[in-house]
């Protein structure tokens, strides 16, 4: 069995209070991958220029902070925005939910549809190939900080890790199901010494899941025009089986635990409507195609003011 390296959450401390944890750098990452990778777009397909690209990922931002923050209280932690909702505000205790941050880059879309005067899918289709990559470096995040971690595991594979941050955890499940104590290991961490119990790193999994391959999927099938909602749709039905198939192997959230079967989480009861959705938006979307850019027509707007 592995263990996590325990790296320090704080990346850089700077002089007075200020400092710099993984999970900013994470989104400053996303953001910058994004507004490179959509610049390039925007030149290939000649619709976007940049300064409307700059104004796209400015939306998309903000799309992504408020809509991350409020879709964690009310999917999430509801009942503590009944009792306090002040606790909404309360960012810096930590919370975020990617079904939030989706919808609000959604509205965050048709914002910037209206003042563009763009059909919403043809911005979500323009953007969605420059979010995987986000995703990637929010997962190494979790990482670092060791959050999200997996569920335990007899399988003995060689990439088992123990979580030092889920020792607590290790140890109650230890005390109330003694046929798991053969499978834990004492361990010296940065706690001292703890008996932890291998568990799949799941961040990783959704890293490269979520990440890397949708990212790969994405670019590929986007960098040749495509029927409106197509790519869009992909991204629907590309992240939903990932996240999805991952959470079978992610401890779900000690305040959530499984919430029907023995097995459905509230990460795949979000997750499994996306896939049905980017079905029948693929099917859509081939029905009867409609294009909103050509190679054809692409070079010449390159110079030109974008439609």
């Amino acid at each position: 069995m592995l263990v996590h390296p325990q790296f320090d959450p704080i990346l850089l401390n700077l002089p007075g209070p200020l400092s710099v944890n993984w999970y900013g750098l994470s989104y400053l990452a996303a953001f910058v991958a994004a507004w490179l990778l959509a610049r390039y777009r925007g030149r290939v397909r000649g619709d976007f220029n940049s300064e409307q690209v700059s104004d796209l990922l400015f939306y998309g931002a903000m799309g992504v902070v408020i809509g991350g923050r409020v879709g964690y209280v009310l999917l999430y932690q509801f009942g503590a925005f009944l009792d306090n909702p002040l606790y909404l505000f309360k960012a810096w205790e930590g919370g975020m939910s990617f079904h939030g941050g989706f919808i609000g880059v959604m509205i965050g879309m048709l914002l910037y549809g209206l003042k563009y005067q763009k059909h919403p899918f043809t911005i979500l289709d323009f953007i969605a190939p420059c979010v995987p990559l986000g995703l990637f470096f929010g997962r190494m995040a979790n990482f670092v900080n060791q959050e999200l971690w997996g569920r335990v595991s007899a399988g003995g594979h060689s990439w088992l890790m123990g979580f030092p941050q889920a020792g607590g955890v290790d140890a109650r499940l230890i005390a109330s199901d003694p046929s798991v104590y053969k499978l834990a290991e004492l361990t010296q961490t940065n706690q001292g010494l703890l008996m932890l119990l291998p568990r799949h790193p799941s961040q990783l999994y959704e890293a490269v899941l979520e990440g890397l391959v949708l990212f790969v999927l994405l670019w590929w099938f986007s960098m040749k025009p495509r029927p409106r909602y197509a790519v869009s749709a992909l991204f629907l039905l590309g992240y939903g089986a990932a996240r999805t198939f991952v959470e079978f192997f992610r401890q779900p959230d000690l305040d959530q635990g499984f919430i029907a079967f023995g097995w459905l989480t509230k990460g795949m009861l979000y997750s499994i409507p996306m896939i049905v959705i980017g079905l029948f938006m693929l099917w859509w979307a081939y029905r009867k195609p409609l294009y909103d850019w050509s190679m054809e027509v692409s070079k010449p707007m390159q110079n030109g003011a974008a439609r």
